[in-house]
């Protein structure tokens, strides 16, 4: 997850970077501190594991730091670290559209928590995602082996290194064992 690091208003002149990834926060563009290359290779392999997933189940669609338009229930745009749509929300058929945010809800969204990122900020999005529709959260503390596991504001399990990931039933049984997950890692470094 990044963190934000500065903000400017939509209608200045200054438009978004196609270099800096940014999100909107009421109608302020907010430029996203940079994740740390370990918290982008656990992002990387979560976004690889639930499309592998998703495909084999036809169930939908994961992507990694998509901007989301949420602006009809919660005025933001957020770029979530890795996020699954089913085809529930966005059918099968229906292409990925070519613009620079998809107006869709996820189903599922993952934040990995960076070490420039602010435990206050994690809080507020979680909630945030759920009152745009989001049915499940989840935040990954690589720095602690650790997925924290939302499936609500304020229901939370806490999985540790030998426990396994899963999220009925938005994805019903997908199992990731988290030694899977951060052995993974582990073995690229």
């Amino acid at each position: 997850m990044e963190s934000t690091s500065s903000t400017t208003n939509v209608g200045t002149a200054l438009a978004p970077s196609d270099d800096l990834l940014y999100e909107v926060v009421d109608g302020q563009i907010v430029y996203l501190d940079p994740m740390g290359a370990y918290e982008i290779r656990i992002a990387s392999v979560l976004t690889v594991y639930l499309e592998t997933f998703a495909r084999q189940h036809q169930l939908g669609r994961a992507v990694q730091e998509m901007l989301f338009d949420l602006t009809a229930t919660v005025q933001r745009q957020r770029r979530p670290d890795v996020a699954f749509v089913s085809y529930d929300r966005w059918p099968r058929q229906r292409r990925v559209p070519r613009t620079e945010a998809w107006e869709v809800v996820p189903n599922l969204v993952v934040e990995v928590v960076s070490p420039t990122d602010r435990v206050d900020d994690v809080v507020d999005k979680v909630a945030e995602y759920f009152r745009a529709g989001v049915e499940c959260v989840w935040v990954s503390l690589p720095s602690r082996e650790q997925v924290y596991v939302y499936e609500s504001p304020t229901q939370v399990r806490i999985l540790a290194r030998a426990d396994a990931l899963h999220s009925e039933p938005v994805l019903p049984q997908f199992r990731l064992p988290l030694t899977a997950l951060f052995d993974e890692v582990e073995e690229a470094e």
